[in-house]
């Protein structure tokens, strides 16, 4: 562990991750906000839409200039802009959060927001914001036990199986379905691979989880992930015959901003919804 001094009560942050705005903005702190990555996320449009905000290109690609001209104290980045974790350090000191899948989703939230609280000296904020997650973590996990499923993801078209090291697998790790795409020799863990839909067959899961990954970034001219996913060969799971294909309803919030707070609650709602209702 490298330690990283940062001022504490910083006044002009710069945001190149999502998820950190989302903490930052939950704990109260969105005024410190000099620039930020766009996104397409709904409760952070107004960080977006601001006049008096500079925007810093998006979280795959940094505007560099951009980031040095709104004058940032400290910078706060996710996992898609390491590789200019240095370039950005030599404009003030950057935060680097990620999620660890080994640590898990819930826990990864809790540490980024005490990171982050701890910088602006809002604890108690954010230990209070986190409350209420594992209580519901458990409800869906006893709803999960023993019952199987298939995550997959829908992106130019095709359906990638996921394994339980990367997106969306605090459905398999922290809730507990036991993840029957993981022998995919397709499943990875930031896209997955295109699978075979003689797989999702052949596994026959009790539950398809499907994220829109095209939905998620906007992609123009994309098939509706229905289409793609409920076609003659998966109508014959049990998924399927049982209504239970769960179109994740937040694409984007799990495609670009795991690791939130307002995230984690949005993500937890789109299977509470559907699971629990």
């Amino acid at each position: 562990e490298t330690s990283l001094e940062v001022p504490y009560k910083p006044e002009r942050v710069a945001i190149l991750d999502m998820a950190a705005l989302d903490i930052i903005d939950s704990i109260g702190e969105g005024d410190s906000v000099v620039g930020s990555a766009t996104t397409s996320i709904e409760y952070l449009q107004d960080y977006v839409t601001n006049d008096a905000i500079s925007n810093l290109g998006t979280i795959k690609e940094a505007d560099l200039e951009a980031v040095m001209a709104c004058g940032p104290e400290v910078i706060f980045i996710g996992g898609r802009l390491s590789s200019v974790y240095d370039d950005l350090s030599a404009i003030a000191p950057v935060v680097y959060l990620a999620t660890d899948t080994e640590k898990g989703l819930v826990e990864s939230v809790r540490d980024n927001a005490s990171t982050i609280a701890s910088i602006f000296g809002k604890e108690d904020e954010a230990d209070a914001l986190m409350a209420g997650f594992d209580e519901r973590i458990a409800e869906l996990a006893a709803f999960a036990e023993n019952k199987t499923a298939i995550v997959g993801m829908c992106t130019s078209g095709g359906f990638n199986i996921l394994g339980s090291d990367g997106r969306c697998s605090i459905i398999s790790n922290e809730i507990g379905f036991e993840n029957v795409g993981l022998d995919a020799e397709e499943a990875t863990s930031t896209h997955g691979n295109e699978a075979s839909f003689e797989f999702v067959v052949e596994k026959n899961p009790e539950y398809i989880f499907v994220m829109d990954r095209d939905a998620a970034i906007g992609t123009e001219g994309a098939q509706l992930a229905q289409e793609i996913v409920e076609n003659e060969l998966v109508q014959g799971t049990d998924a399927y015959k049982n209504g239970n294909i769960v179109y994740l309803g937040n694409p984007a919030v799990w495609y670009t901003a795991e690791g939130g707070i307002n995230a984690l609650d949005i993500m937890l709602q789109d299977l509470e919804g559907p699971l629990l209702q």
